[in-house]
């Protein structure tokens, strides 16, 4: 990764070798969030900017090519991970990111139940209609239908907790967060420990 320090705030080699870190870091998070690296490497380079930026210095900065940095600042922008802003006298396009970190969770669990859970929900209860709603279907196809009903209860499962968490998040309930996080910790533990040995437990 190619990375210069802004002339207008030159960084020390402690800050520069930091940021470089942060955001090679950041970028590998990216495939949890369900967003590609140079999305998440671009962000944490606003993040990280005590300025806003412009498009050009994010291309030099990354060593990305401009159309990659427009499509994935679009993106964050979309995503609401960033916001465009204009400089007096300029007529270029500025970018600085969300700071709130608990906005950026937030918004990241919101746009992925928009864009991924709630799209293969409705897909899966498709599948499983049209199954149980054909002419005679056989006894393997009534199986199938099953598996995929079951699966679409997970999803709806994981969405209803998601939907539930984020306004813990929201309004930094950071005790009801971490009391939920305990309970479930507990059931964890309480599942491995009723497991039988072998019986496939991780």
């Amino acid at each position: 990764m190619k990375t210069f320090p802004s002339p207008a705030e030159p960084l020390s080699d402690r800050h520069q070798e930091a940021l470089e870190r942060f955001i090679v870091l950041w970028g590998d998070m990216a495939a949890q969030w369900g967003i590609n690296r140079t999305m998440a490497q671009i962000h944490a380079l606003l993040f990280a900017s005590a300025r806003p930026l412009d498009t050009d210095e994010i291309m030099a900065r990354l060593g990305v090519s401009r159309g990659n940095a427009n499509v994935n600042l679009r993106s964050l922008v979309d995503w609401r991970l960033a916001r465009r802003t204009q400089r007096p006298g300029s007529r270029k396009d500025f970018y600085t990111a969300e700071g709130d970190v608990w906005r950026i969770t937030t918004t990241i669990i919101e746009e992925r139940q928009r864009r991924e859970i709630q799209p293969v929900h409705r897909a899966l209860n498709a599948v499983a209609s049209d199954l149980r709603q054909a002419d005679a279907p056989t006894e393997e196809e009534g199986r199938f239908a099953a598996r995929i009903e079951d699966l679409v209860s997970s999803v709806e499962l994981f969405d209803a907790f998601s939907t539930a968490v984020l306004p813990l998040l929201l309004h930094r309930r950071v005790g009801a967060i971490r009391r939920i996080m305990r309970f479930a910790n507990r059931l964890r533990r309480a599942g491995r420990a009723a497991t039988p040995a072998g019986d496939g437990a991780p």
